[in-house]
């Protein structure tokens, strides 16, 4: 099954704010990126928490027929990411986040999903 990227991209963002990821964000890097279409950003407040979110983001999506085709990442480091080619998922804990700071990456500004 094929799905528009920004079309996934949204579906993503209902899985993580459905299991309580916190500061979802979603940056559109079409005009800057060669690799990817979407840049989603989101939150965990621990380390099972963003595992969990890994976890249910790749086995809902691959039951609607859109497996995972990278990840990678470890809890104990606080980062994971999941590459779904058209949009790529990146699930931090608060202070990695605030360390690495993605969102300052891209011109355009990023924009939180309602």
């Amino acid at each position: 099954m094929t799905i528009e990227s920004k079309a996934l991209a949204e579906r993503i963002h209902a899985i993580l704010d459905e299991k309580k990821a916190e500061h979802i964000t979603l940056i559109d890097v079409r005009g800057s990126s060669t690799v990817t279409d979407y840049t989603i950003i989101a939150s965990g407040m621990s380390a099972p928490h963003i595992r969990a979110l890994y976890e249910d983001v790749q086995h809902q999506l691959k039951q609607e027929g859109m497996p995972c085709y990278r990840r990678s990442g470890e809890t104990e480091g606080g980062w994971m990411v999941l590459d779904y080619v058209n949009v790529v998922v990146h699930l931090f804990l608060p202070e990695v986040r605030e360390y690495y700071a993605l969102e300052t990456l891209w011109d355009e500004p990023a924009t939180a999903m309602p």
